[in-house]
């Protein structure tokens, strides 16, 4: 029975993961912590183990949509090798840092930190942009199907520290970094959303393999559990790369916002209780 649970939280993970370039950690740690040890349905699982599995995970989620992504050629690959390059040494401080989180504090700070990006993206509209990191960063051209064009960018020293940041909650939430570059890429190096996504979840399909290997390591991967959730995240990726490119940028931010927002409530309501 729990095979069948990680099977279809692992291809709701990777589609909606995909969609919206978050790696489907951020669905699957939340979701397998809430089944397997609220409801008891899932034997031996640990806030450690669920982070193993997700990383893992996203190794296949981040591949699959990055192929499909290649195809629409909305892959920005300098700039995902960039942000990978900062987020390696953050990913790995992360895992470490994992081991000394229990279930409660691991729910609260993990709620808190989505809540956060979550109010990040409701006030975005209300918010001039910030232009000072394009006019002072590398500026790169981005021109879309319906031949509008956009200019984004940022400078390379703060695009590094960032992508620390992100790479060490990455390895200590298990959530792929994502959630967390996609918003920044656009409210502060103004990427086009659907170009956002798509060099997102180039990231992390890059920065997965450091994350996985830093949490093999450390002993927290349930190889077993591996085994059903690895093909439904990669089928349910590949939906939701489809997906992404039949739907409107805007509506994509109010996805992103939405699920953000649920999750870090439902989180934070663990963490206290």
């Amino acid at each position: 029975m729990e095979y069948i649970l990680i099977a279809v939280i692992g291809l709701c993970s990777g589609l909606i993961g995909a969609l919206v370039g978050l790696g489907g950690g951020v669905i699957l740690v939340p979701a397998t912590l809430f089944v397997g040890l609220t409801l008891g349905l899932i034997p031996d699982i640990t806030p450690q183990k669920v982070v193993g599995l997700s990383v893992v995970m996203m190794i296949f989620t981040g591949l699959a949509s990055t192929l499909s992504y290649m195809k629409s050629k909305t892959v920005d690959y300098k700039s995902g090798v960039i942000f990978f390059a900062g987020s390696v040494p953050g990913t790995i401080f992360g895992a470490w840092a994992n081991k000394g989180l229990d279930l409660p504090s691991f729910n609260l700070y993990f709620g808190i930190l989505l809540i956060i990006l979550a109010t990040i993206l409701i006030v975005k509209d209300k918010l001039k942009p910030v232009k000072w990191f394009v006019e002072n960063g590398q500026k790169r051209t981005f021109v879309d199907q319906e031949g509008k064009s956009f200019v984004y960018g940022y400078p390379i020293w703060f695009a590094l520290l960032l992508t620390f940041a992100i790479g060490f909650a990455s390895g200590l939430f298990g959530i792929g970094g994502g959630s967390m570059i996609v918003p920044a890429m656009i409210l502060l190096f103004l990427f086009p959303p659907h170009v956002a996504v798509a060099t997102s979840m180039f990231m992390v399909f890059l920065s997965s393999i450091v994350n996985s290997a830093s949490h093999i390591y450390l002993g927290n991967v349930p190889w077993l559990y591996t085994i059903p959730v690895i093909p439904g995240a990669y089928i349910g990726a590949k939906f939701g790369a489809a997906l992404n490119k039949r739907i409107k940028s805007d509506t994509l931010v109010l996805f992103l916002r939405i699920i953000l927002l649920l999750l870090g409530i439902r989180s934070i309501i663990d963490g206290l209780i």
